[in-house]
């Protein structure tokens, strides 16, 4: 994977929202909201109601009512429930 795009796994329990590469990434933190790009160091966070922005060839908004994201490596895993 290119050191200059993430891949999004955006997953509910009703199975996987949205998956895809982007260039940046914007969540609803628990304490506060937060941008992801690539290179961003590992964190593990809790989310707040809001949405989560997309931003690729077209930006996307998924809005949320809670959940938690992993970053690692590039790669953004965001389990969260839907609003």
């Amino acid at each position: 994977m290119s050191d200059k795009t993430l891949h999004i796994r955006i997953l509910t329990p009703d199975g996987t929202l949205h998956e895809g590469a982007a260039q940046a990434v914007f969540l609803p933190g628990a304490l506060s909201p937060f941008e992801v790009l690539p290179g961003h160091a590992p964190i593990i966070s809790a989310l707040s109601a809001g949405r989560i922005r997309v931003v690729a060839e077209e930006e996307q908004c998924f809005p949320v009512r809670g959940g938690v994201v992993k970053v690692k490596d590039n790669e953004i895993i965001a389990c969260v429930e839907t609003a």
